[in-house]
């Protein structure tokens, strides 16, 4: 069967059979939910992955990442962590003939800190199920999309096909602070026509977002007791003080918004944020060090080593107005994101395809939209000149208490991957060898 051979009785097939394969596409959900894959500690959840994908036969790749492979890569964000858990699964189809154009379909395993498990409604990796909404860190972001790479292909095996050019399902980790485990899938050598990933977008396609960069400012003070606390310099507030240095610059970027396509509209697209501070070592002594981590967002077509240093020179100004600081700068150092921001063009071929294929999952038409927050598109986009089509499920709570993913949507979302699939890739017979 051609690529975009879809005609009404076909789609009908696929979509009930998405929908015949979903009670244990949600059970796989929860299953895979329950292993806490956070920064560290990924590899057990991607054994879990490598499973599922081995069983259905796929060509199976799964490597630690190596910092000396990508470290040169333009596109690399520095890391201060091991990586001996990082940990990336790839899944391989090859067809008999390559008659359709390929496919990469992408997803994160890693998942962000739950925070305290007193403020969880359940325990945040016992996932539940309440009306139309599945519980659980990682439920939405990105779990249930990852899950739907994999049961887009069964629910056409089931109808007896399989895709017509090579389709390769990554399960990468690192998506959540550094990127460098989309962009070690690139550099390993992996590549196609197209590329999915079903991030939790309310049933829309990002047209754009922003690129990422983290830090940590270093501050030092000068201790003594509290007594005395007027001659000595409290390295604490010291650090609110450049803080609060960050929020005019956070200020000053968002007024550029004008000059970047796409992001004029936004109320607030660059967003700065204080993750974790930590400082002093007694509460009777003027605190001697402070640190701070911070995440700030940059337009895309920005060079993150530009926007670095208007970074250094922000704090380095606030510094000299400072009678401590000007004597003793705070360092800086760079412990994660360091990625530029993408825009998917308007027109390609996989966007009209999936636009398509969501007119006939949905029965309504496929929205954009433009979101101020970090993704591994850019990897395709920008360093292989791939369109990636960031569109996924209605999710609520990500990177909060009670994160969900809406349940149904999921099930729309998995019968317009199948259907994109079916449209892109062509179909040929199970076994046809």
């Amino acid at each position: 069967m051609n690529p975009k051979a879809l005609d009404t009785g076909l789609t009908e097939q696929i979509l009930a059979a998405v929908a015949a394969g979903f009670d244990e596409q949600l059970a796989v959900t929860q299953q895979l939910i329950a292993y806490p894959s956070l920064r560290g500690i990924e590899a057990t959840a991607q054994d879990f992955v490598y499973t599922l994908l081995a069983e259905r036969g796929y060509v199976m790749d799964r490597w630690t990442i190596a910092v000396d492979e990508i470290c040169h890569h333009p596109g690399f964000s520095p890391v201060t962590i091991d990586y001996h858990q990082a940990v990336n699964v790839v899944g391989t189809w090859r067809p008999r003939q390559e008659q359709g154009r390929s496919l990469i379909l992408n997803g994160h395993i890693d998942v962000v800190p739950e925070g305290p498990w007193t403020m969880w409604t359940h325990p945040p990796y016992q996932p539940h199920i309440d009306g139309d909404w599945l519980y659980g860190r990682g439920s939405g972001d990105m779990k249930a999309g990852l899950v739907a790479n994999i049961f887009a292909l069964d629910a056409l095996r089931r109808l007896g096909y399989r895709p017509a050019a090579r389709v390769h399902i990554q399960s990468v980790t690192e998506e959540e602070c550094t990127g460098n485990g989309a962009l070690a899938c690139l550099v390993r050598g992996y590549h196609a026509d197209a590329a999915i990933i079903p991030e939790p977008e309310d049933n829309r396609l990002v047209r754009a977002n922003v690129g990422v960069i983290w830090f940590q400012v270093s501050v030092q003070g000068k201790p003594v007791h509290v007594r005395e606390a007027g001659q000595g310099a409290n390295a604490i507030e010291a650090a609110y003080r450049l803080i609060q240095a960050l929020r005019g610059l956070e200020t000053e970027w968002n007024r550029r918004k004008h000059a970047y396509p796409y992001f004029s509209e936004l109320d607030h697209p660059i967003n700065f944020n204080v993750g974790k501070i930590h400082g002093g070592d007694w509460a009777s002594s003027v605190p001697a060090w402070c640190t701070f981590d911070a995440r700030i967002a940059i337009y895309p077509g920005d060079d993150p080593q530009t926007m670095a240093t208007e970074i250094e020179d922000c704090l380095r100004a606030a510094s000299r107005d400072d009678a401590f600081l000007s004597n003793n700068p705070p360092q800086i150092d760079y412990n994660g994101f360091f990625a530029q921001g993408y825009v998917l063009e308007e027109g390609s071929e996989a966007e009209h395809t999936l636009a398509q294929a969501h007119q006939l999952s949905f029965a309504d038409a496929l929205q954009s939209f433009v979101t101020p927050s970090y993704l591994d598109g850019r990897v395709f986009v920008i360093y292989d000149g791939t369109p990636c089509l960031v569109y996924g499920p209605v999710a609520e709570n990500i990177h909060g208490f009670d994160e969900r993913v809406q349940i149904s949507s999921v099930q729309r979302i998995t019968g317009t991957l199948a259907l994109f699939i079916a449209a892109w890739c062509g179909l040929e017979p199970v076994g046809h060898q």
